[in-house]
């Protein structure tokens, strides 16, 4: 490995953000979920959570959407809400779900600094009910045009950079001593993983 690569590695490593999330529900475009996996990839968030009740599991996603940063993800798959659920609930504190209620607020009102989940629903109709259950609010992102939706690749890389931009402001990323085990961990992966490719 060049020095280089070493050091483009580390670099990646030292901004992951650890305690910040997203959750996609039944979606079924692969293209979207490898879209969905680069936004993640480039602010930092490293664990990614598919929940498929109503498809089955991708076998693999597009890889020209992607490009490849699927292999740099940690990437949970679920079958059942709870179970998904239980498991999100151990590590982050907030679940917000993109829904459009009466009672959803503006994307900009969220503190995404502390650690949330965010959970994008499938193209068609969005987040379940059963899932909404599940979540501490819902919010949208402001609009003003005619279609009242976006894309959920787009979706997710506007609401992912301004937990971007508020942890930026935060400095969460330039905290080199936030999740030393977990960063240890990951450069050990990757760098086995480097070796093999």
């Amino acid at each position: 490995m060049t020095p280089e690569r070493m050091a483009r590695i580390k670099s990646v490593i030292k901004h992951r953000q650890f305690d910040l999330t997203v959750v996609m529900e039944n979606v079924f475009d692969p293209h979207n979920i490898s879209a969905v996996m680069r936004s993640c990839d480039a602010v930092g968030v490293q664990e990614l959570y598919v929940l498929n009740t109503r498809i089955p599991p991708h076998k693999k996603w597009g890889s020209k959407s992607s490009a490849s940063a699927a292999q740099w993800l940690t990437i949970y798959t679920f079958t059942d809400v709870a179970d998904c659920f239980a498991t999100l609930r151990k590590k982050y504190q907030k679940i917000y779900t993109t829904h459009l209620a009466s009672e959803s607020v503006s994307l900009y009102e969220l503190d995404l600094t502390q650690p949330v989940a965010l959970v994008f629903g499938n193209e068609a109709e969005g987040v379940s009910a059963e899932v909404c259950r599940y979540a501490d609010g819902n919010f949208l992102i402001p609009q003003v045009g005619m279609v009242k939706s976006l894309n959920i690749s787009v979706a997710c890389a506007v609401t992912l950079y301004e937990a971007f931009r508020q942890r930026w402001q935060a400095g969460y990323y330039q905290q080199a001593d936030r999740f030393q085990a977990e960063k240890h961990a990951l450069e050990k992966l990757w760098l086995r993983q480097d070796e093999i490719s």
